[in-house]
C-alpha cells in the first residue's frame, strides 16, 4: 500500500535517514523501533507529509505522493501528546476533522467512533475531565473518524502509566485488526513493538538494521546491535578454537560456529531465560548467586561465574526460584542451541 524508496533526510551536516526502503502491506501493523535519535519519528513525519525528504519517494498504491501536503494524504495521526483541544468536548474533538460531512452525519460518525473506543458515555466531557487512557482513546477515535487510508501512531502510549499502557496496547491492536487498517507506529519500547506488531523495523543510525516478524528479530537477530536492543542478552567474549567449540574464559562451550573460522574472536550472546541451573557438585561450570530480584511471575538471578570471567543474568519462573538463596553455589548450563555468535568489536579483534 505504501512504498518508501531511498528516503534520505539531513538536518544541516547530520544525516538522520540514509536510503530507507520500506513497504507497508494492506492491513499490516508495522512498528518502527529504535533508540532515541535513530530517525524513526522523522521517517513517520515524512510518511505523514509534515516533513519532506531530501531524497527519495513516498508512493501510495503506485502513485507518487512525495510532495503532497499532509492534508491531501488523508492519513490519521495519533501524537504522543494526544493534541486534544482543551476547550472542546470529547465529541467535538472527534468530529473536528469531519468538515466534509453534513453536521448531523459528522456528529453521528463521532458518536460511532467514541462508542468504538468505549467512551460513548464520556462524549460531553472535556479533556481535563478524562484520564490519560481516556484521552488517548479520544485521540485514536479522532484519527479514525475520517476513515483514513493509513493510521500513524507516534509513541502513542509513552505518557501512560505501566498498567494503562499494557491495557491500551491490547485495545489498539484489537481495534486495528477489527478495522483492518494499515498502521505504522513509532516506539522505543521493545515490549510494545513485539506485542503489537506484525512486523518490526529496527532503525539504527538512520538505517534499517533488521526487519521481520517480532519472533524472528528476537530469536534470529542479524547482529549484536539487534540482539542487544530486542530483549535482554548476556554477552561473553571469546574465541573459536575448533569446529563447534568456543573458549570463554577457561571454559569450552559447544555451539554453532559454522559462520566463523577457527581462531576468530567472537562475541557470544545468550538470553537470560535460556540459561539453566543444575544441582550437585559435578557440573563443569559453577557460579555464585549474587542477587535475587522478584518480579512477580519471573525472578531475575544475578550470578558470578569465575570460569567464564563474567556476571550472568538468569530469568526463572518464580516458582522455580523460590528455593534459591544469595551466596549459594550452583551448576550452570549454557545450552548449545541457545548460544548465538556475533562479530566481536573491532577493538577486540585488533587486540587478538
Amino acid at each position: 500500500m505504501i512504498h518508501l524508496r531511498q528516503i534520505t533526510k539531513r538536518f544541516g551536516p547530520q544525516t538522520v535517514l540514509q536510503g530507507i526502503d520500506l513497504d507497508l502491506r494492506p492491513g499490516e501493523f508495522v512498528s518502527l523501533l529504535g533508540p532515541s535519535g535513530c530517525g524513526k519519528t522523522t521517517l513517520l513525519r515524512i510518511v505523514c507529509g509534515i516533513e519532506q525528504a531530501d531524497l527519495g519517494q513516498v508512493l501510495m498504491q503506485g502513485q507518487d505522493i512525495t510532495r503532497w501536503p499532509a492534508s491531501q494524504r488523508r492519513f490519521g495521526v495519533v501524537f504522543q501528546s494526544y493534541a486534544l483541544f482543551p476547550n472542546m468536548t470529547a465529541l467535538q474533538n472527534v468530529g473536528y476533522g469531519l468538515t466534509e460531512l453534513p453536521r448531523r452525519e459528522a456528529t453521528a460518525r463521532a458518536e460511532e467512533m467514541l462508542a468504538l473506543v468505549g467512551l460513548a458515555d464520556q462524549q460531553h466531557k472535556f479533556p481535563a475531565q478524562l484520564s490519560g487512557g481516556q484521552q488517548q482513546r479520544v485521540a485514536l477515535a479522532r484519527a479514525l473518524a475520517p476513515r483514513p487510508r493509513l493510521l500513524l501512531l507516534d509513541e502513542p502510549l509513552s505518557a501512560l502509566d505501566a498498567q494503562v499502557r499494557h491495557e491500551m496496547r491490547t485495545e489498539i491492536r484489537a481495534l486495528q485488526q477489527r478495522l483492518g487498517i494499515t498502521t505504522l507506529m513509532v516506539t522505543h519500547d521493545q515490549d510494545e513493538a513485539l506485542a503489537m506488531s506484525d512486523r518490526v523495523v529496527l532503525l539504527a543510525k538512520g538505517q534499517i538494521a533488521q526487519q521481520g516478524a517480532p519472533r524472528q528479530l528476537y530469536e534470529q537477530p542479524a547482529s549484536a546491535l539487534v540482539a542487544g536492543f530486542v530483549g535482554r542478552m548476556n554477552w561473553l567474549d571469546g574465541q573459536v578454537v575448533a569446529e563447534g567449540r568456543v573458549r570463554i574464559g577457561t571454559a569450552l562451550l559447544d555451539c554453532d560456529t559454522s559462520a566463523y573460522k577457527t581462531g576468530s574472536v567472537v562475541r557470544l550472546g545468550v538470553r537470560p531465560e535460556s540459561l539453566r541451573l543444575l544441582d550437585g557438585e559435578g557440573a563443569m561450570i559453577r557460579a555464585r548467586i549474587d542477587a535475587l530480584q522478584f518480579h512477580g511471575a519471573v525472578t531475575q538471578v544475578l550470578m558470578r561465574c569465575d570460569a567464564l570471567g563474567s556476571a550472568l543474568l538468569l530469568e526463572l519462573p518464580s516458582g522455580e526460584a523460590s528455593g534459591l538463596t544469595e551466596g549459594e553455589m550452583r551448576g550452570l548450563r549454557l545450552p548449545a542451541r541457545a548460544l548465538q555468535l556475533f562479530d566481536a568489536p573491532t577493538s577486540m579483534r585488533r587486540a587478538a
